[in-house]
């Protein structure tokens, strides 16, 4: 089957990336023959703090919705917290000083799920099986979530240095929307039909 590259492009800076220093890196979609939007990808450095990991969140969730996944969705909210947790787990125990951690959404539609990457310049893996953390602590139950969220996640060394911590959910077809095109379309980008509403 004939793979083409299409439209890869720049995320555009609407200001939130200063705030938060997140770093734009690339965007894209690759069509499959004459099935269009087969995968859809965004990539973003973010600083390790706690205002880069809220704006890793809110970024993946904005990239949802105009994939067609509205941000109230079963989808959005899922994915949103993986990310959220994963980012979190990133600043609190992948943080190297002077170094950000790098955020990877990415739709495969084939496959009917959502791969997020979280890469930080720690080299320590996150433990297979994480242990929970005792009643009264307030924190360490971040992988226990994803792992309960996400339909299988892992790790492994990053070259030349540092970890990816990654987590697959599952999805089911996008939801095209007027408001949906509409934002695509102001955004510079191309309206994809890969989806319909319910009922329609």
């Amino acid at each position: 089957m004939d793979r083409t590259m299409v439209e890869t492009m720049t995320v555009p800076d609407d200001g939130s990336n200063r705030e938060s220093g997140g770093t734009p890196r690339r965007e894209g979609r690759i069509a499959s023959g004459p099935t269009e939007a087969q995968r859809r990808f965004f990539s973003m450095q973010f600083t390790s703090t706690a205002r880069g990991a809220r704006s890793a969140r809110r970024t993946t969730v904005r990239h949802l919705q105009e994939w067609g996944f509205p941000p109230a969705a079963d989808v959005s909210c899922t994915v949103g917290l993986v990310v959220a947790e994963l980012a979190a787990n990133a600043v609190r125990h992948g943080r190297v000083r002077g170094r950000g951690f790098l955020l990877s959404v990415i739709y495969e539609a084939n496959a009917r799920h959502i791969r997020v990457e979280v890469s930080d310049a720690s080299p320590e893996l996150p433990p297979a099986a994480p242990a929970g953390p005792a009643d009264d602590e307030e924190s360490g139950r971040g992988l226990i979530l994803v792992g309960v969220l996400a339909a299988r996640w892992g790790a492994h060394p990053r070259t030349p240095e540092g970890k990816t911590v990654w987590a697959e959910c599952p999805v089911g077809a996008p939801v095209r929307t007027r408001e949906t095109a509409d934002q695509v379309r102001a955004g510079g980008g191309e309206v994809v039909a890969v989806g319909a509403s319910p009922g329609d």
